[in-house]
């Protein structure tokens, strides 16, 4: 009997952690061998755990056919799973069709095979809240996805969760063939202004008269938001102030604006995701982390309408205000195809960027393979940075790019003139609307079919300091051009450019060792 009881106890113990991998197959192993080698040190990150609880959206009246709505069904859902104590929300196969989905503490969303989660484009389904957008306080639709405070959250499974961001983001003609341009007018309707970019209604027109930043409308009559609504786009996935993040497994796609924007966050996990967007979705990055600490994204492939792997931390002096750096960063083994850049740091940089390791990525067709940027204003520090281990081919622009002039545009929209303007205003005095790049190691670096391998271009009154270029090959239409740098070490690094020089420096760069 006691043999028999052991066993029985055995079995229940290897189902109870069947029924655990068939939600979550992260395991903290798999992390902490990620973290364990990063070039600073990184603290432990905590792969979140659930009670063995399952709530099947079925049974609270789900349509799986994308008929009806089936946000009230999800989540009720998700709110006795946390009543209880926590567990796991099944999303079995079929289409729903839902509203905005508010996650809880001790929750995870497992969407199984076959599974699609559309949002609605039903402006009504979308609260008006306070918010952040692109690092400023302003007032946005509710995200799709959204967490606030939580702790202990998971996405997880094979399923599809998609924005519909189509009805919502501006659209240029520019970016689309005729046949495609066309079919988007009669399925969407909307307007389209007199320089060709359609919008969804003349209340969005309405509310680029308020902007003074690019996206962020200044409105000072409270009833005007409503007007303006369809303006206030939304990024897809939004949790902010969150601990214990775990995102694994599943697709992202067609977000109105950003894809994944963890902001203030705690341990974040991102796993064999697949972020998409359209080519040409105004404002479609994949994952934007901002002002969060102690990030994991590994395994993961993105293929978007502007930057895929960015790091952030708030813009200009609400950035500064709120102070919170983006910290302790592991990028390990993932893919970008398009994108304006593969990995980022800035614009929005205003709170600081320290402790990022980027490693084993490759980068087919980005705009940009490994891009910085940031522009006088904003204030803040990147540094302590650590890339090692990218392989880039087909690069429209530069494989590797500093630029501290930036304009707001993607790499190669801006004319030659209006860069100028800017490098050749007078400099300021230094202060704390500087931005400053220091302290970067990039190595190990192969590139082909690249435009311009290097171009560094910091400003003169706060250069890029202490960067270290070492095993470094690139054949490119133009070679690595450096202006306003200071302490530059290149080691082993073979440019081979068609036309040119293979380095060009500006008397502007001091302090340069080659080896």
């Amino acid at each position: 009997m006691k043999k028999l009881s052991l066993l029985l106890l055995a079995a229940a113990f290897l189902s109870a952690c069947n029924t655990a991998s068939k939600y979550q197959t992260t395991k903290q192993s798999d992390i902490d061998q990620l973290t364990k080698s990063a070039s600073f040190d990184m603290p432990k990150v905590t792969v979140p755990s659930f009670p063995n609880r399952t709530f099947d959206v079925l049974d609270y009246g789900a349509d799986p056919t994308g008929e009806l709505l089936a946000t009230d069904a999800i989540q009720r859902a998700i709110d006795e799973c946390a009543a209880a104590g926590g567990g796991t929300v099944i999303i079995p196969a079929g289409i729903y069709l839902t509203g905005p989905i508010f996650f809880k503490s001790n929750v995870r969303l497992y969407t199984e095979r076959n599974s699609l989660i559309v949002f609605s484009h039903d402006l009504d389904l979308y609260e008006i809240y306070d918010e952040w957008f692109e690092g400023i306080p302003t007032k946005r639709c509710t995200s799709p996805l959204y967490a606030l405070n939580a702790e202990n959250i998971a996405i997880t499974g094979h399923g599809t969760f998609n924005g519909n961001g189509d009805w919502w983001r501006p659209l240029k003609k520019n970016k689309m063939a005729p046949g495609q341009w066309k079919k988007h007018l009669k399925e969407k309707g909307g307007v389209v202004t007199d320089n060709d970019i359609w919008y969804p209604d003349s209340a969005s027109i309405l509310a680029q008269t308020y902007c003074v930043d690019q996206n962020v409308p200044v409105i000072t009559d409270d009833s005007l938001w409503q007007v303006v609504k369809s303006f206030l786009r939304p990024v897809m996935l939004h949790f902010v102030g969150c601990k214990n993040i775990l995102l694994e497994g599943v697709t992202f796609e067609n977000s109105p604006a950003w894809n994944l924007h963890p902001m203030c966050c705690e341990n974040v996990i991102l796993r064999d995701l697949n972020v998409r967007n359209p080519w040409y979705s105004q404002n479609g990055d994949g994952v934007d982390v901002e002002s969060c600490k102690n990030v994991v994204i590994s395994h993961c492939s993105f293929d978007v309408g502007d930057d895929a792997i960015c790091m952030k931390s708030g813009k200009d002096k609400p950035g500064r205000d709120r102070g919170i750096p983006t910290e302790n960063v592991v990028v390990d083994d993932c893919v970008v195809y398009h994108g304006h850049g593969g990995f980022v740091c800035g614009s929005e940089m205003s709170g600081g960027i320290k402790n990022v390791e980027v490693r084993n990525n490759l980068y087919i067709g980005t705009d940009v393979g490994l891009r910085f940027k940031s522009t006088r204003g904003r204030g803040g520090v990147v540094e302590n940075i650590f890339i090692n281990g990218v392989n880039m081919i087909n690069i429209p622009n530069e494989g590797l790019l500093f630029d501290l002039f930036y304009g707001g545009k993607g790499a190669g929209e801006e004319t030659e003139e209006e860069i100028a303007a800017r490098m050749n205003a007078e400099a300021p005095a230094v202060s704390e609307e500087t931005p400053a790049f220091r302290n970067i190691v990039i190595e190990n670096v192969k590139g082909s079919n690249i435009k311009r391998a290097i171009y560094f271009n910091g400003l003169p009154e706060m250069k890029i300091q202490n960067v270290t270029l070492r095993d470094i090959k690139m054949s490119a239409t133009e070679g690595a051009l450096f202006r306003q740098t200071d302490g530059l070490v290149i080691e082993k690094v073979n440019i081979i450019p068609v036309k040119g020089e293979a380095f060009t420096f500006a008397p502007s760069v001091e302090n340069v060792k080659i080896n």
